[in-house]
């Protein structure tokens, strides 16, 4: 059944992409700015009750939902799955931003490609050059892709309707509450970073595992080794190396920001970042994405064969 949803939601987000903006997504992040209005007193402990809350409710109810019509048919069931899934997971939420990237990068329109990385990322990135531009926007796709699929994927797969909306959940508070300010953060997001932290923990590992698997493995699991440690945070960097290994590309160098030139860890190995490696890493997750649904379908056969 869990292979059943994740395959018609996959199809049906090429069919009808679900907005980055849509009506629920808005809900969600006024709920969370109203808990933070209530819960916020600066303290650590009330960032861990807040988080509680937060996600607390939103989970028990997604379960309770799925129970009760799992119980009437497990029809109803599927079809609940399928919901969630709709609203937590999807290519399509990010893809659009990245394919103007590379298109603008084939026509020669630095400008362009820049317009679209800063509106991506949200931050400016006029002092980039091409190089940068594709290398950043190849970072971006890939932890996209592990934030807006292959974690979500794990935790749906682990518990279900409950589980993609628990990991989304938390992906979205880390990135809200565990704002970084002057380079910590603070004591009321010390929690949601930390619960994402762990949270996140086995999706990452996989995720990087398959990114290797699919692409230059003996590349990727050395990066994976050595470089991995340099990143921060952690997760994300395991990510990044091992797809840069696997992809044979040189990622998360210095790049030029409002302040200058910054420097950054090198990641990968090879020739620099251009826009056919941004074409290489758009199929390295197509791959990765198959071998986890083939994985998936195994896992779902067995257990329907006792």
């Amino acid at each position: 059944m869990k292979f059943l949803a994740l395959l018609a939601v996959l199809l049906l987000e090429q069919v009808r992409p679900l907005h980055e903006d849509n009506r629920a997504h808005r809900w969600l992040g006024q709920y969370a700015a109203v808990t933070d209005r209530y819960f916020n007193a600066g303290e650590y402990r009330h960032g861990l009750v807040a988080w509680i809350v937060f996600v607390g409710s939103i989970v028990a109810v997604t379960a309770l939902v799925f129970h009760a019509l799992h119980a009437v048919s497990a029809l109803l069931g599927l079809l609940w799955g399928v919901a969630v899934l709709y609203l937590t997971m999807g290519f399509r939420r990010f893809s659009h931003h990245y394919t103007e990237i590379q298109q603008a990068l084939r026509a020669a329109d630095v400008s362009g490609a820049r317009e679209w990385l800063g509106k991506w990322r949200g931050e400016s990135a006029s002092e980039f050059g091409a190089t940068e531009v594709a290398s950043v926007a190849i970072e971006q796709g890939l932890l996209a892709s592990h934030r807006q699929v292959f974690g979500t994927m794990a935790w749906f797969v682990v518990l279900g309707p409950a589980g993609a909306i628990l990991y989304r959940l938390a992906a979205m508070l880390e990135e809200k509450w565990g704002r970084r300010t002057d380079g910590e953060v603070s004591a009321f997001g010390r929690f949601a970073t930390q619960a994402f932290y762990w949270i996140d923990w086995v999706p990452a590992h996989l995720t990087a595992a398959s990114l290797a698997v699919v692409g230059n493995f003996e590349d990727a699991a050395y990066c994976w080794r050595m470089q991995a440690h340099t990143w921060s945070p952690h997760g994300d960097g395991i990510i990044l190396a091992s797809g840069a290994g696997a992809l044979g590309v040189r990622l998360g160098r210095a790049v030029h920001g409002s302040g200058g030139l910054e420097p950054g860890p090198e990641l990968g190995t090879g020739a620099e970042a251009d826009v056919d490696h941004m074409q290489s890493a758009v199929g390295l997750i197509w791959r990765a994405l198959v071998l986890w649904m083939f994985l998936v379908l195994v896992v779902s056969v067995a257990h329907a064969l006792g």
